[in-house]
């Protein structure tokens, strides 16, 4: 089989073309143990199987600036054949539009690939934190970490502090929301705001023991199947909730794949389609469900309409959010 292969690869060649180099690369943009290295190691065991000559796909973790080293990598460097692809930061998107130092493109021209679920955000608090409901957080400071500027993790309680006033203390430094975790049991911690799957995949025990407290849940529609309050509810003003809106669109990109822009058109169609059959594939479906990551996927074409209207967001609540984020 390699010997046909090679064969068919110096036909081509000879002929004048060479055939695309499908994804052999899955870059993560964190480092191991968090959610986005789960999802990202579990759709590269199966999305080669969905492509030309069945490769098999090399997962390579790229942590830095909350994945904006892995997004400018896919943006400036990688190679244009489909060979490289991505997993970057849900908020990844909002860089480029707020200012964030270090994002170093325009988010509407990656080749947007798809998103194996949607998520919604809570802000969690360890027991013994002296804060333990969200109408505490409105009184007393609660110490959270945070995974770099491009992640919500940074983005969120930043964002809610100047904003609804609620009074986060975020400290950086943290590589993935799994090193955050163990800080947390460590004490060194008392909470974070991540990914409600992310929390019930890496810690199932916390929620239901206690350990963690739900202090409200965060995306552009609540979840009903989280008894919390809708972080919506606390915004009083208009230009509130338009800032809501724009920073918690990114709940909806879940957990983004990418390619680099400028890819021919059927080398684009090619990775799409790929990406949408190893969502349907049970094999992939199996494989997300032993280990506890929810599969509801969005499109590549989904993803970039909702990156199409960030861009559209009023220039005043994006500039206010920019300045916020200076801070």
């Amino acid at each position: 089989m390699k010997n046909i292969r090679s064969l068919a690869m110096a036909a081509a060649m000879a002929g004048g073309f060479v055939a695309p180099a499908f994804a052999n690369d899955m870059i993560i943009g964190f480092g191991p143990g968090g959610g986005y290295d789960r999802w990202g190691r579990t759709v590269a065991r199966h999305l080669g199987d969905h492509l030309p000559g069945k490769p098999s796909l090399v997962a390579k973790n790229m942590p830095g600036a909350g994945s904006l080293k892995a997004a400018n990598f896919i943006y400036t460097v990688a190679p244009k054949d489909g060979s490289t692809i991505a997993i970057i930061a849900r908020d990844a998107a909002l860089g480029p539009l707020t200012g964030v130092k270090g994002a170093q493109f325009d988010a509407r021209k990656f080749t947007w690939l798809g998103s194996p679920t949607s998520e919604t955000n809570v802000c969690i608090a360890f027991k013994g934190a002296p804060v333990q409901t969200v109408q505490d957080l409105f009184k007393k400071e609660l110490i959270v970490g945070d995974t770099g500027v491009g992640t919500g993790t940074h983005t969120y309680p930043v964002v809610l502090k100047a904003l609804l006033g609620m009074k986060f203390k975020v400290v950086g430094g943290y590589k993935s929301s799994s090193d955050v975790f163990l800080a947390m049991e460590r004490g060194e911690m008392q909470g974070i705001c991540e990914s409600y799957d992310s929390v019930s995949g890496k810690r199932p025990k916390w929620i239901p023991s206690g350990t963690v407290k739900i202090l409200f849940q965060a995306a552009l529609e609540p979840d009903p199947a989280i008894k919390a309050p809708f972080v919506f509810d606390f915004a009083k003003t208009e230009e509130q909730k338009q800032a809501l809106t724009f920073i918690y669109a990114g709940q909806n990109i879940g957990r983004p794949f990418v390619a680099p822009p400028g890819m021919a058109a059927d080398t684009t169609a090619t990775l799409r389609k790929a990406f949408d059959e190893t969502m349907k594939d049970p094999a992939f479906r199996a494989d997300a469900k032993k280990q506890k990551l929810d599969v509801e996927p969005v499109t590549g074409a989904s993803l970039l309409d909702i990156i199409t209207k960030l861009y559209a967001t009023p220039q005043s609540v994006r500039d206010k959010i920019a300045n916020i984020l200076k801070k």
